[in-house]
């Protein structure tokens, strides 16, 4: 089993910056590929962006390449999501989700532990 907790979300106008933080706790987390995705209101949940086990793949949805960026911390058993240039359309829900797998997917099915989320609000 894998806990995670997602933080660093709030409210940030246009233009703005935030870092989201999992922390990932029970198994093996450095074997795991992690994930990112977003839900807003009346939408489905959308990829946002995914990390290797090692760090060393990344894959980022055409709508934030560019402006964020997906790191891990081993050490820390953290994934973070470093967020700039921020547009009202990032408005969501930001959900942290590990698969048992080493490797990146955008397909949230393949995602077998997921965090609670954290709110991320652009105000234009």
């Amino acid at each position: 089993q894998v806990q995670l907790v997602e933080s660093g979300g709030g409210l940030v106008q246009a233009g703005g910056s935030l870092r989201l933080s999992c922390a990932a706790s029970g198994r093996t987390f450095s074997n795991y590929a992690m994930g990112w995705f977003r839900q807003a209101p009346g939408k489905e949940r959308e990829f946002v962006s995914a990390i290797s086990w090692s760090g060393l793949s990344t894959y980022y949805a055409d709508s934030v390449k560019g402006r964020f960026t997906i790191s891990r911390s081993t050490a820390k058993n953290t994934v973070y999501l470093q967020m700039i240039s921020l547009k009202p359309e990032d408005t969501a829900v930001y959900y942290c989700a590990a698969r048992t797998a080493p490797f990146v997917s955008n397909v949230y099915t393949d995602y077998a532990y997921w965090g609670q989320g954290t709110q991320v609000t652009v105000s234009s």
